[in-house]
């Protein structure tokens, strides 16, 4: 347990921020899981670029790192591409 008063105010913020990061990461995870299940080509697409966002805002917030974001982009597209292909 902490003992000062700041490591008190740290532990509050972690918390805080470990909630806030874990429903980003969880949200960006569902588009995810939504653009490979998509029945249809067309959906693929279109749940794309909503997966897409989640993913930049993920790493805008460093929730991802910024090379883990593009590289989830980049597979991703591939997908969609192969199966509307």
């Amino acid at each position: 347990m902490a003992h000062s008063k700041q490591a008190l105010k740290r532990h509050r913020q972690n918390v805080k921020a470990n909630v806030k990061n874990r429903a980003q990461r969880s949200a960006m995870k569902s588009a995810i899981k939504k653009v490979v299940k998509a029945e249809a080509p067309a959906a693929a697409k279109d749940d794309l670029a909503a997966a897409m966002k989640k993913i930049d805002k993920a790493a805008k917030h460093r929730v991802i790192h910024k090379n883990a974001a593009a590289r989830l982009k980049s597979r991703l597209a591939k997908k969609v591409a192969k199966r509307s292909a």
